[in-house]
């Protein structure tokens, strides 16, 4: 079949100049501060490129030592945090609660659009049960709780980005 030749041919032309456009894209998201990018690409009738790079800005204090785009993991002893109830001040990812993302990709609270959330502030939770979904290369992945617990803060909001490691919920 010459014609799916040609169409895979193309994908994969455009596949090898699109990873270069999108770490164009994320340099320059780093290079002028910007908290989000978001571009489209028209190849011809049935073939786009829809990008949204986006990053999760940290304002607490140690984050401000950090890579820009680098998110510290959850793993940090108690003893670094001055008290264990959160404040705006303290990064969230410290928190001993902190249910952190496994991956990158777009947060969502429900299933589908106009359907009740997973769970809310209060909810009491049991370890597996979904607390949110990542949209991830078009795969929707079920995050689960990884132990039993309060919902104490969610600290993302519906169609957000995140990245891998960005604190996601918080359990009491």
């Amino acid at each position: 079949m010459p014609g799916k030749q040609a169409a895979e041919m193309a994908m994969t032309k455009n596949h090898e100049s699109d990873v270069a456009f999108i770490k164009a894209l994320a340099e320059l998201l780093r290079e002028n501060d910007l908290s989000e990018l978001e571009v489209s690409r028209e190849y011809g009738e049935d073939d786009a490129l829809n990008v949204r790079v986006a990053r999760q800005l940290i304002s607490a204090p140690v984050a401000a030592a950090q890579a820009p785009m680098q998110i510290s993991a959850p793993h940090s002893p108690p003893a670094l945090a001055p008290s264990s109830s959160a404040t705006p001040q303290e990064d969230p990812a410290q928190d001993p609660g902190a249910v952190t993302s496994p991956m990158v990709g777009t947060a969502y609270l429900a299933s589908e659009p106009g359907v009740a959330s997973f769970i809310a502030v209060g909810d009491t939770v049991a370890e597996g049960q979904t607390l949110l979904i990542i949209e991830a290369m078009k795969t929707m992945n079920q995050i689960p709780s990884p132990r039993a617990g309060t919902v104490k803060r969610i600290l993302v909001e519906d169609g957000a980005a995140v990245e891998y490691g960005a604190p996601l919920v918080i359990l009491g």
